[in-house]
This record gives structure tokens, sequence and C-alpha cells, in this order.
């Protein structure tokens, strides 16, 4: 938790930003600033804005941080945690908070149109209509365009947050509209704290903490689900698979794949049931009485529609646990460099000493850096679309190669 800060407090919403403690600052200034009359709400980077950009590597907390300014921002006290606001923006429910997390790999400007339309509406119960969007960095170009008329003009009372790994992933023309929170990835001993305060032991928080590389949702998963560090130990077999010559690399690029596929296919489960679910329900699914034929075929509708966004989603997600394979062999290839030159550095895969030796003495620093490259180039060209397999494939022989 933060210095300072403890529940019920003023800010206390604040607590769970893990090694952030400029950016608590930074928020909790324009937090004052925003519930401060007109007259005396301080001005400059202190003051209070109508557009924020978040930004920060995976698992820096961009959406967290995000929606602990929109609790305190919402909250009679300034973010005390405990009040009905502050529970309603934690579960996402808050009648002034349009919370936006784009399902596919874009964000299309039919759905940007609409959300503006919503963002300008009063505010129900509070001074401020927050508008959080999280992955801001899927809308489309026209997206973008629509998005950009709405921070140029903004409604009175309207307050946009927006989240993006960084700020070159957003038109110029949106980013130098929005004040610039960015955050930084957490040190290891700061996320390994979260997890103990949460239950773990002390070893397995520090070693799920230093595989996650900073990122405290994948520590957290890392440490809590088997299936999950499985996973992880799986990817971490293909560098020395991939040594035994072409079939190996090619068996180890659809192991890859594969492993991901099921990441993200037991992720999809999680999100794809409770919906299907709700939705049914609210159509009336299992009642009886007039009326009910019609809703079924309202429900036959929306139900296809659901099924489509799932789909896209699921393709995402595919995208993102392979995504995390790919950093996780470069997080090793790095560990395997620092041993090569003897730098005294933090390992993320210290419990695999042994094979970093192995591989680091039989491969030269130059092979090692051109290994994260082609690494780093495979996540390049899944970013744009290219099969899984293919680049995955190019990636592994490109690893075999000495």
């Amino acid at each position: 938790m933060t210095e300072g800060s403890s529940p019920g407090a003023p800010g206390a919403v604040f607590g769970d930003l893990v090694g952030q403690e400029a950016v608590v600052e930074q928020l909790r200034h324009a937090v004052a600033a925003a519930a401060a009359p007109a007259s005396a709400a301080p001005g400059g980077v202190l003051g209070m804005t109508h557009a924020w950009l978040f930004t920060g590597p995976p698992g820096s907390g961009r959406s967290v941080a995000a929606r602990a300014f929109a609790a305190a921002l919402l909250c009679a006290s300034q973010g005390c945690g405990e009040c009905p606001s502050c529970r309603q923006v934690a579960a996402g429910s808050h009648p002034d908070l349009l919370l936006v997390r784009p399902d596919g790999l874009s964000y299309g400007v039919r759905q940007t149109r609409d959300l503006v339309l919503r963002a300008a509406a009063a505010p129900v119960y509070g001074r401020w209509r927050v508008v959080l969007f999280e992955d801001a960095d899927r809308a489309t170009e026209q997206a973008a365009n629509a998005l950009l008329k709405a921070i140029e003009e903004p409604a009175p009372r309207t307050v946009w947050l927006l989240c993006a790994p960084s700020a070159d992933d957003l038109p110029t023309t949106i980013r130098s509209r929005c004040r610039l929170v960015t955050l930084r990835t957490p040190p290891t001993a700061a996320v390994a704290e979260v997890l103990v305060r949460s239950g773990i032991s002390e070893d397995a928080a520090l070693a799920a903490a230093r595989a996650a590389q900073g990122h405290i949702g994948r520590a957290r998963r890392l440490a809590t689900d088997p299936q999950a560090a499985g996973r992880r130990a799986e990817v971490l077999k293909v560098p020395m698979q991939v040594s035994g010559g072409l079939g190996h690399a090619l068996a180890s690029a659809a192991d890859l794949v594969k492993a991901a596929e099921a990441e993200a296919a037991a992720i999809t489960e999680e999100l794809d049931v409770p919906e299907r679910d709700a939705l049914r329900r609210a159509f009336g699914e299992g009642s009886t009485g007039k009326g009910v034929a019609t809703a079924v075929r309202g429900a036959a509708g929306a139900l296809k529609e659901l099924e489509d966004r799932q789909k896209s989603r699921a393709t995402r997600l595919k995208r993102d646990a392979l995504d995390r394979a790919l950093l996780d062999l470069a997080g090793f290839y790095r560990d395997v460099l620092a041993v090569q030159l003897g730098a005294d550095v933090e390992l993320a895969n210290a419990a695999r000493r042994e094979e970093l030796e192995q591989v680091a003495v039989i491969s030269r620093p130059e092979t090692t850096v051109r290994r994260i490259e082609a690494i780093m180039k495979c996540r390049e060209r899944l970013a744009a679309s290219v099969a899984p397999l293919l680049a995955v494939e190019e990636m592994t022989l490109a690893l075999a190669a000495r």
C-alpha cells in the first residue's frame, strides 16, 4: 500500500499501485484540484484537465492507475476505497463511469461514435462523467479521428482516461491534447510484497515476481495457478529443444502455438460462459407466459452478436498469450546474455541457472543478441496479423541457427 494511505483515507484507492510513487502524487494533486472550487484549483501539471493518457509497459498498472483515478474523481472523499461509489467503480458498475475494453484486435469508428455520444451526457450523481478507455491503441484510424473530435471539443464535465503501452501508439493529435501519466515496471521486491500480502509464501512470491518481470497480474497467476506455471515451463524448454535441428525447431514452434491457444482457451472459457448465461437470463430463458416467444426471438439475435464479439476477443487473447510466451523466451535469452557478459543483474529465470549456463557456454553473445532480435521480429509479424504458426516457425529456425 502506498505510504500515507490507509483504507477509508482520501487516496486509499491508489494503494494497489506498486512502485509508482510519482504517479500517485501526480494523480492525488489532480484529484484535489478537481474537488476544489474553480477559483482555487491549481493549474499547470498539478491541476485537473479533461483528457489523460496512461502509458507504461505490460503489467505496470496502466488500467489500475486509471481506474483508481476515476474512483477518486467520483468519490466525495477523493478515493476512500470504501464508499458505494468507490466499490461501484471497482466493479465497473458506476453510472458515471464508461468502461471501454476492446474485445477484438481493433475498436471501430461506429463503436467510437456511440461512445462519444454517451460520454457527452451529464453526470448522474457527481461532478464528472469519466470515460476509461483501456487499450486505446486498438482504435482504428477512423475511430481515432472520431475520438480526437471529442477530446478537442469536450463536454464540460466529461473526463477521458486513455490507456496505451506508449504515447507513440496513439496519433500525435490525440496525445498532444492529453496529460501524460507514465508508469514504470514495478521492482521485483514490490511485486513480491503484494503477493505475500495476499497469502503467498515469500519464496513463491519472489520467484513469481521475477518470472513475471514486473507484471503484477501475471505474477499472481504464476504463483496461484499451477497450469499457468506449467505452460510457462513448457515455453522455456524451447531454447534447449531447438538445438536438436530442423525437426525439433519446427516441433517447438507447433508446441508454442498450442500452448498459447490452451492458455487463451482457459481465459476465454472463464469470460464467455458467464456472459452467455447473463444474456439468456436477461431475455427470460426458462420463463413462461405472454411475450416469452418474442423475447426468445430477440435473444437469438443478441446471442449471435455476443458470439461474434467473443470470437473476436478469443482471437486477441490467442495473440496476447503467444506474445507473453515470446516475452518469456526473450527474458530467457536476456538472462543468457547477462551470464555471458558477467553482468550483475537480477535474472528473471534464476531458478534455471544451470540451463542458462548451458546455453551461454555453447553460444556467443552476438548469437544471443541475434536470437532476441528474432523473437522481437516475430512479435512484430504477429502484430501485423501474420499467421501465428508461420511467424513462430521462422523464429524457432532462427533460434536454432548457431
